[in-house]
């Protein structure tokens, strides 16, 4: 939990420094009107050495991809990953940062009226910080398959974090929180599992650690990649594979993973409780190896230091 105040914060828009109430993007921009912005979200943790950044160059090269998949340039500043990491720099030390907080870089088409078009036209880069919050409960969550499918890559591809393509993940999660749950299970055209509305999905099933493959219209996460890496060096079988739905009723172990999610054991889907009702053994280990990358308490070369 942090006690960081959104509303009293400083922000990072057209290559400046300005108050949270003054950031702001036309209403004729395409940004606005077509949802033609990309974005990724990372976490600034409190460390024993500083603030630090968890996979940093990992979230600026998904934001460039996410980018070139779209077809949109880059802002006209510099946009090398050192030019990043710097406005980072001073948007951290303008708010003098205290305690773990996620920030959200957005990179907008903010052309005026350009109609349905992305190449040529005139971007900006958006920076804000807000509380470390997760968006699960963080004892464990409840799922409701939606009856709403994940857009397929032949659409909008789910691996390139598009604004717009969010309506979707919108749809699906007020389907299960109208229905008394706390997110959703999304499917594929074909019936297959993809991922949450904003995370990633795992289950352990005979020991092994299972997860959609990148190519089941789910966004490549960055704390996905972590997960299968933890998992391999405590020697536990991964396998990426397409998943059946009633593959996971039957899971021994059931869990989320995402910047926002962190790692979130999921008690419940569809009614049906999975495995004990409570957070597995599997998910216990990986989410205290997960928690102590994240806050500098085990050796790693994933952080930066700020």
């Amino acid at each position: 939990m942090t006690d960081f105040n959104i509303n009293k914060s400083v922000v990072w828009l057209n290559d400046q420094l300005i108050d949270f109430d003054k950031a702001t993007i036309h209403i004729a921009s395409a940004a606005v009107l077509y949802g033609l912005s990309v974005y990724t979200v990372f976490p600034i943790t409190v460390t024993n050495q500083g603030l630090a950044v968890f996979r940093l160059k990992e979230h600026y090269q998904r934001l460039v991809e996410s980018a070139q998949i779209l077809g949109i340039g880059l802002p006209s500043q510099n946009w090398s990953y050192e030019a990043f990491v710097e406005v980072i720099r001073k948007l951290v030390n303008a708010n003098q940062v205290e305690s773990d907080v996620f920030v959200r870089a957005t990179v907008h088409v903010s052309e005026h009226i350009p109609g349905t078009r992305s190449r040529g036209l005139a971007t900006t880069l958006s920076m804000f910080i807000y509380p470390a919050t997760s968006i699960l409960p963080v004892d464990g969550a409840r799922l409701k398959t939606t009856h709403w499918r994940r857009v397929p890559d032949i659409s909008i591809p789910a691996r390139a974090k598009v604004n717009g393509a969010y309506v979707n993940s919108v749809l699906g999660k007020q389907d299960a929180l109208d229905s008394g749950y706390d997110d959703c299970i999304f499917l594929d055209a074909n019936g297959h599992v993809c991922e949450l509305s904003a995370a990633n999905i795992f289950m352990v099933r005979g020991g092994a650690l299972i997860t959609p493959d990148t190519t089941s219209d789910i966004l490549e996460g960055i704390n996905r990649k972590s997960i299968i890496e933890y998992a391999h060096d405590l020697g536990i079988d991964v396998q990426e594979r397409a998943i059946d739905l009633t593959e996971l009723y039957i899971a021994d172990e059931v869990f989320a993973c995402g910047t926002s999610a962190y790692l979130t054991p999921v008690l419940q889907i569809d009614n049906r409780t999975i495995g004990s009702g409570t957070s597995g053994p599997i998910t216990e280990k990986l989410s205290r190896l997960h928690s102590d990358n994240l806050h500098g308490r085990r050796e790693t070369k994933n952080l930066v230091r700020l």
